[in-house]
């Protein structure tokens, strides 16, 4: 008897670690859904790798528009029945770096919370269902090391003076739903972690012409990758970047 092949639905996928991650992940078998808020740009990137001889389909998800997360459960939903992995990557950072953290404007806080956590959640909740139909579902939200509390209060951290407040507390955030949901899907089939990607060299940590960063954006994708793909004696309720696991 075959095992069926796993499927996966990978946020914020048209560009830098999503895609990448959209890549990985397919390039280990796994069927691969690449979702995009503009369904253009998402065909045309899960073309370019369905090119490569990789299982990868495009859909439209815009996580910070309710009919755009139900209509994409729909169609999970008569494409395949179930759901094995959800990688909730999409992000954005609205934060003005120049200004102090209690110079943000409420707009930034507002825009950053409804990616970042609300759309994270919502997308998830709309998806329980059908990841709840799979012998083995993985939930896995992408963080970073910059929601950690106890890193912002140690000065001997890279991070210390890190301070772009909408952003780190949204992924603060982030950790404490992954904490919260753990909980409730203990004993189940699904577990879910949270991952910090890495300083990675991406369009979000440009500075005008120049690309910061200290990893590739293959070595950002590998600890989503690792933890969609952990087997059933794997952690839930964690909060990894590679191998490590990091302090809340």
């Amino acid at each position: 008897m075959t095992t069926p092949i796993r499927i996966a639905l990978v946020t914020g996928a048209t560009r830098g670690i999503g895609l990448e991650t959209v890549r990985q992940l397919a390039a280990s078998g796994v069927r691969t859904l690449l979702a995009g808020r503009d369904l253009g740009r998402a065909s045309a990137a899960a073309s370019a790798l369905e090119a490569e001889g990789l299982p990868v389909e495009a859909i439209a998800l815009d996580v910070t528009d309710e009919a755009s997360i139900a209509e994409a459960v729909r169609t999970v939903q008569s494409r395949h029945g179930r759901l094995d992995i959800l990688v909730n990557n999409a992000g954005i950072l609205a934060d003005d770096p120049a200004l102090k953290p209690s110079q943000q404007t409420l707009q930034a806080w507002r825009t950053t919370f409804d990616t970042n956590l609300f759309g994270l959640v919502a997308v998830t909740n709309a998806f329980l269902p059908l990841l709840h139909a799979s012998d083995s579902a993985r939930i896995v939200n992408v963080s970073s090391v910059l929601g950690s509390i106890s890193e912002h209060l140690n000065p001997k951290s890279f991070i210390y003076d890190f301070k772009i407040p909408a952003y780190n507390v949204s992924k603060t955030a982030v950790n404490a739903w992954t904490v919260q949901l753990a909980h409730e899907l203990k004993g189940s089939r699904i577990k879910v972690n949270t991952i910090h990607p890495g300083y990675v060299r991406t369009d979000m940590n440009r500075s005008g012409d120049q690309q910061n960063g200290e990893l590739e954006v293959a070595d950002g994708a590998r600890t989503s990758v690792r933890l969609a793909l952990v087997g059933d004696d794997g952690p839930n309720g964690g909060f990894f970047y590679m191998d490590d696991e990091l302090p809340w």
